[in-house]
């Protein structure tokens, strides 16, 4: 190419009449651009000073000229940054050729191959560019089809991930029994650990969770229901009203802990006795056989005497007698107040006044007692004397599942690496988009 155009500025040779103006600015402008390209070799400013010279023009009517032309945008079709900004440039110097060959028709004519052979090129990159562009817009349509597709199917997987998403305010942990408390509106409810709401968290303000054991109060004090959940077998079931046990009184008091035999003590307002109740087998606890219970007490000594009401005197004190909270610990009432006023231990010969800061104490389990003293929960054996804190044997839980919180504040249930939410299921996201691109 650049032998022609060698050739082709020896022969060139531009005459033009003095008498039109346009013409001698434009003869100025292609004069700049031959010595452009002839002594400085610099296409790019070949092509501003053709360009201005094209605005006086009104065609290019010289084949030396329409070669030069092609020359030049040829040369500066390289120094573009985008290939279609270069065949752009291509096609501007194919034009100018085929306007060489509109102006020659003689085959014979010197340059004429050369100028066939340059065009020849010209399509031959315009050609290449275009393949090369035609695979990078294919490409480019599979990329898009291949991102339009992997968009849809995290769309579809974040409609599924919501549809499993659990709308809590939050869930505790699980137990060994694979259940846990949660909490929705600031009521408590039951849940396990596929997500599957047990208890609907509707009426109930505070919950208790012990040995196996769920307790759901409708009030955090003085609650009037209590719903229990056995999560040894799945079973729940709303105690009796308070006054079934106690006509006169209206709320449950203080309520223990559950212990793991089931057995739970709360403490009734307007009444004499707290409320030993069994949990397994649904009934109140009482004491059996109460007067063989006082004689036996009053021969060891226990007491000092007792009547035909189930009173005692212990130390000159008249006591009514009652609440049998197992591991031989029972409640001592005066008759003109509802308050407890002491514990009577049998098995050891002590009493736990409410002077010594014992204010409740709750079923017996294992050799322990849960009491509060002073104000602070403790945990007694038979003879009062605090031990270790007892440890919920229930709260190890040994399954798969965890629970998730997520950015909206719903929650998810994971088990090895899917999300679950009763018998339904849901990968993650990178397992479920390589199941299903490929389809």
């Amino acid at each position: 190419m650049m032998r022609l155009l060698l050739t082709l500025l020896c022969i060139i040779s531009f005459t033009f009449t003095n008498a039109q103006s346009n013409t001698d600015i434009a003869n100025v402008y292609l004069r700049r651009a031959k010595e452009a390209v002839e002594t400085k070799v610099n296409y790019k400013e070949a092509l501003v000073q053709f360009e201005k010279a094209l605005k006086y023009l009104d065609s290019i009517s010289d084949k030396n000229l329409a070669t030069l032309a092609s020359f030049i945008y040829f040369e500066n079709h390289q120094l573009q940054t985008t290939d279609k900004e270069k065949i752009a440039f291509l096609k501007n110097s194919e034009t100018y050729s085929r306007r060489y060959f509109v102006l020659e028709q003689d085959n014979t004519a010197e340059g004429y191959i050369k100028n066939l052979e340059s065009l020849i090129l010209i399509q031959e990159s315009i050609e290449s560019l275009e393949m090369k562009l035609k695979k990078e817009e294919e490409q480019r349509l599979r990329r898009e089809k291949a991102s339009k597709k992997i968009d849809s199917l995290k769309s579809l997987w974040n409609q599924k991930s919501e549809s499993l998403s659990i709308k809590v305010d939050s869930i505790y942990n699980f137990n060994t029994n694979n259940v846990a408390l949660f909490k929705k509106d600031g009521n408590f409810g039951v849940i396990d650990d596929r997500g599957r709401i047990v208890v609907e968290a509707t009426d109930y303000k505070d919950a208790i969770s012990s040995e196996g054991f769920i307790l759901l109060k409708n009030k955090k004090e003085q609650p009037n229901q209590i719903y229990c959940f056995n999560s040894n077998n799945k079973k729940g079931f709303i105690l009796p009203s308070v006054n079934r046990f106690n006509s006169i009184a209206t709320h449950y008091g203080q309520v223990m802990l559950p212990r793991g035999n089931g057995r739970l003590v709360t403490y009734p307002n307007n009444s004499f006795e707290p409320l030993v109740y069994d949990l397994n087998l649904k009934k109140q606890v009482r004491i059996t056989n109460k007067s063989e219970l006082l004689k036996s007490l009053k021969k060891e000594d226990l007491i000092d005497r007792y009547n035909k009401d189930g009173e005692v005197k212990i130390n000159k004190e008249w006591y009514l007698f009652e609440g049998d909270l197992g591991g031989g610990m029972y409640s001592l009432y005066f008759e003109d107040s509802y308050k407890v006023h002491s514990f009577l231990s049998t098995t050891t010969k002590k009493i736990l006044s409410a002077d010594a800061g014992f204010e409740y104490i709750g079923a017996y389990y294992k050799e322990t007692f849960q009491a509060i003293k002073k104000g602070k929960v403790i945990w007694i054996n038979q003879e009062g004397i605090k031990v270790s804190d007892v440890k919920d044997g229930y709260k190890k839980y040994s399954g798969d599942s965890k629970v998730v919180q997520l950015a909206s504040g719903k929650y998810q249930i994971i088990r090895n690496n899917v999300i679950v939410l009763g018998d339904k299921e849901l990968e993650k996201l990178s397992d479920f988009l390589r199941k299903h691109k490929k389809n």
